[in-house]
């Protein structure tokens, strides 16, 4: 009903088409390259071959401030005195708008002299390093700004920083130009040291789950320290990886921390903002393969708490807010295969220090190993026992991102009549003890969808020497004899279960992956990695255990036990790995991946960054292969693919992912393959 004299007005909106930028010309640049202009342009993109991830249309509200913001190409390359002299925006045809932009370029200038005023903590050759300028370099003020105030990438160091990383929170730093003669140019900079800040308030808000004990552990600015930038923004990254926080969110200046500084009696309040994210995931999965349906059930809880267990109340459906690990998962065909896994991670064993304790055991039975040919005989059957713990210590030297693991673990793999082509023998039982020592260093800047930063992995495992201390041996009519000592012993004599009760072997892997920001969130990734099996005794040879299967989408299947799976995009599962005739297996053949190299380069790009999903696009290009003796070993004889894919990241479930790859180097095992992801794979 209408009010009395109004009336009631329509408004019939025409959106009209939407208006899209063809094409950008500069004009006048005659020594700053185009594409170093249109770099400046953050919103405003033409339609060339590098804006292929940025949006085309036009916006009038954007438009002016990429335009003030070209002249810093010009800076850049040293001419100081650059200018837009005109800009034209016109429409080429319906829909679509050309722009032209017509500079003067001016003189360019060069550094002459360059002098500090008011330093008194740090000298002039120390400044001067951190600054990098020199007498006679182009006089480039973008460069210099970063050097001193910040802003460049994650690795470079400042003037500014350097200062905060002593308490000097108050800095202020002044360049000015002195003189300006012909083309060149001196500049004095200005610095008002201030008096150092020591930190006061540490307040953590916005963690409704989380114990608050588990934010402040993972912060390096503790109340009563000198400020230092660079703790600062470690804790930033340190409250990101829990992975109990939206990770976007406290990395946004606006939204994740505030500094507060008080000038008056030199101290500082930091805020750390942080926004819960469910953590933990649930599995519910079916697969078909073989003929035959696997189903799954999982459970992972990423912020379980053991601290709260008989707290009545905490059972919400179970304790929470200590960042603890909790898995369990189970896989059955509810016929013939049966898997369970439960694994607990304490992440700072007894509270006081960074030493994680990682505890995991788990039960494999799998039987009717013909079934895919119709032939079903519960009296074949493999069974696989293990447990596995470890210890992980942060270290302080080289630096504190790097951490020390060192771990037990015991496996028992008993098998009968089993026919399979993925064990040397069919019958017996082997058992696999082994120490492993992991060196990691990671310091990327988050976890889902990292922007830049390094991850390197070195890993040793090995088991005691056993054929090295044996004198046993058999004779032709397989009775036992004593050798004098071990290199006596024929192994050919022996039987699987013999040779085989005791694995040994000797481990080594190398993982190494760098993440640099191209341009916004575009970000390429590179990554080496490398393994090698080895022996301790020749005449015993290689491990029919934990070998390398390379080839494929990278994910364990319930048939390859007792093997490492490397992914190679573009080949069938495992095509890539060499085989070897064997005399215990009835299948005649045997996996013999004993050493492998692969080399893969990344370009991501995110379609959303949200605490509800992450989504992101890729385009890779991968190397690699697989050999069964390090003396055949050829870096340059690699398997060749490249390909695009889709990374979804949901809490619930975790990361899943669709590749389509092209191997370029096997037309058997290679061409077009699609590749499904389940979690990282590398």
């Amino acid at each position: 009903t209408l009010v009395r004299g109004a009336i009631r007005v329509n408004f019939d909106v025409d959106r009209g088409e939407r208006i899209r930028i063809k094409t950008i010309n500069f004009i006048g640049n005659e020594d700053v390259k185009e594409f170093k202009i249109a770099k400046e342009m953050k919103k405003t993109k033409s339609n060339k071959i590098y804006n292929f991830f940025s949006s085309k249309k036009f916006s009038e509200k954007d438009y002016p401030d990429d335009k003030n913001g070209l002249i810093s190409a010009f800076n850049e390359a040293g001419y100081r005195d650059a200018r837009l002299v005109r800009d034209s925006v016109y429409f080429i045809e319906p829909g679509k708008l050309g722009i032209d932009l017509v500079f003067e370029e001016g003189d360019k200038y060069y550094f002459r002299d360059l002098t500090w005023t008011g330093n008194a903590v740090y000298g002039s050759d120390a400044l001067n390093e951190v600054l990098g300028i020199k007498k006679g370099d182009v006089y480039d003020m973008i460069t210099m700004e970063k050097r001193l105030f910040g802003g460049g990438k994650q690795t470079d160091y400042d003037v500014t920083k350097l200062y905060r990383d002593n308490g000097y929170l108050f800095i202020n730093v002044t360049p000015v130009e002195l003189t300006i003669q012909d083309d060149s140019v001196d500049v004095e900079i200005r610095i008002a040291e201030g008096k150092p800040a020591t930190l006061n308030n540490i307040i953590i808000n916005g963690n409704d789950l989380t114990s608050e004990k588990i934010v402040r552990r993972q912060v390096f600015t503790r109340p009563g320290y000198l400020y230092s930038q660079t703790d600062f923004e470690r804790s930033i990254r340190e409250i990101a990886s829990l992975g109990q926080f939206d990770q976007e969110a406290i990395m946004d200046p606006n939204k994740g921390f505030s500094i507060l500084p008080n000038s008056l009696n030199n101290t500082v309040d930091i805020v750390y903002n942080v926004t819960e994210k469910p953590s933990s995931q649930l599995e519910l999965s079916g697969g078909w393969g073989a003929r035959t349906f696997v189903a799954t059930v999982g459970v992972s809880f990423n912020n379980f708490s053991t601290r709260r267990m008989f707290d009545k109340g905490a059972w919400r459906p179970v304790p929470l807010g200590d960042a603890q690990n909790l898995a369990l998962r189970f896989q059955t065909n509810g016929t013939y295969y049966t898997a369970f896994t439960l694994s607990f991670t304490e992440p700072w064993l007894f509270g006081k220090k960074p030493t994680s304790l990682n505890l995991s055991t788990y039960y494999t039975r799998q039987t009717n190993s013909l079934l895919y040919y119709g032939i079903l005989n519960n009296d074949k059957q493999i069974e696989i026992y293990g447990f596995s713990a470890s210890l992980g210590n942060r270290l302080k030297w080289p630096d504190n991102y790097f951490i020390l693991y060192n771990g037990l673990s015991w496996q028992s793999y008993r098998l009968r009549d089993w026919y399979s082509g993925y064990f040397i023998f069919d019958n017996g039982v082997a058992h696999n003890i082994s120490y492993s020592l992991s060196l990691n260093r990671t310091s990327t800047d988050q976890n889902i969808y990292p922007r830049q930063g390094s991850e390197f992995s070195f890993n040793l495992s090995l088991t005691p020497p056993f054929s090295l201390l044996r004198k046993k041996d058999f004779d032709a009519e397989g009775n036992v004899i004593k050798r004098n000592n071990w290199r006596e012993v024929n192994y050919d004599r022996w039987s699987a279960s013999d040779r085989y009760k005791w694995i040994e072997y000797h481990k080594w892997k190398f993982s190494g992956a760098v993440y640099t920001k191209l341009a916004g969130d575009l970000v390429l990734m590179t990554r080496a990695q490398f393994g090698y099996l080895g022996f301790y005794n020749r005449n015993w040879g290689y491990s029919p255990f934990e070998g390398f299967l390379v080839g494929g989408d990278g994910m364990s299947g319930y048939s390859t036990y007792g093997s490492e799976v490397v992914s190679m995009r573009g080949y069938m599962n495992y095509s890539l790995t060499p085989q070897l005739a064997s005399a215990y297996n009835s299948a005649g053949m045997s996996w013999a991946g004993n050493l492998y190299d692969k080399f893969t380069v990344e370009l991501r790009y995110p379609v959303i960054l949200q605490p509800q999903s992450t989504i992101f696009v890729l385009a890779f290009a991968e190397g690699g292969n697989c050999w069964a003796d390090i003396r055949n070993f050829n870096p340059f004889q690699i398997k060749r693919s490249a390909g695009i894919g889709a990374r979804i990241f949901l809490p619930m479930v975790g990361l899943l992912g669709v590749d389509w790859g092209y191997g370029f180097d096997d037309k058997e095992n290679g061409g077009s393959q699609f590749h499904f992801v389940i979690g990282q794979q590398f």
